[in-house]
């Protein structure tokens, strides 16, 4: 949390480049020019399906196509240690969220991120997906929604997927995770209102998304969709 707040200040108050499209000079909050932000906040979350989807896959709902912008974003808050701007995408995610589920405040909402490896998060500094999934669950409480989070997997060691084909990323994403014990509220698991969603930064195959949704139907928890901020290119947005 503490890292947090220093990130989110030093983006403030520290001459930088915009994380969207590298201009300096700029006034910038949590290090995005009002240009970029503006492109970002227009987006719409939108249905989208990989094909050919891996079995298991349920529906997904993506803020956009993983390129432009919305890409460069990730990238900087993912690579480059921009963590600052995990509010402002965790905020969004938690709008796609929102959409995902539709309309109904009362509803309950529990938020499932996808788990990374020990050494990924090492490497960012910290678990990306669960900062995001924190300020997004936070966005969903301010309209009034009932939110909890679960991690109710565990990443198993893996090789990095990014130069991975479809059929050696369906091959890894099987064996990429095991059940955890977590507490759950009963009266949240047993509400039948409840929405289980999972949520990742990028769907590229569906493979890791059809992998946890396999495990959290067998933990009795099955997902009602698959919420992310950015679909690749090759993906077909509806």
């Amino acid at each position: 949390m503490v890292g947090d707040v220093w990130s989110a200040l030093a983006d403030l108050v520290l001459p930088a480049e915009c994380a969207g499209c590298r201009r300096t000079g700029g006034r910038l909050r949590f290090g995005v020019c009002g240009r970029c932000a503006d492109e970002v906040q227009r987006l719409r979350p939108r249905p989208v399906r990989p094909e050919p989807a891996p079995p298991d896959l349920p529906p997904c709902v993506a803020l956009g196509e993983y390129a432009g912008v919305l890409r460069e974003l990730l990238l900087a808050y993912k690579e480059r240690g921009r963590h600052g701007l995990g509010r402002p995408l965790g905020r969004l995610l938690g709008d796609a969220v929102a959409a995902a589920v539709g309309t109904g405040a009362d509803r309950p909402v529990l938020l499932v991120p996808v788990p990374s490896t020990a050494a990924a998060a090492r490497a960012r500094h910290g678990d990306h997906l669960a900062r995001l999934t924190r300020y997004a669950a936070a966005r969903l409480r301010a309209d009034g929604r009932r939110v909890a989070v679960a991690r109710p997997l565990r990443a198993r060691t893996r090789p990095d997927s990014a130069g991975l084909d479809s059929a050696a990323r369906l091959a890894s994403a099987r064996t990429a995770f095991r059940p955890r014990r977590v507490g759950l509220d009963i009266s949240l698991r047993a509400d039948p209102r409840l929405r289980v969603i999972v949520v990742d930064d990028i769907v590229t195959t569906g493979a890791t998304l059809a992998a946890v949704h396999r495990l959290l139907v067998a933990q009795g928890l099955p997902a009602y969709a698959a919420v992310v901020l950015a679909a690749t290119r090759r993906r077909h947005l509806r």
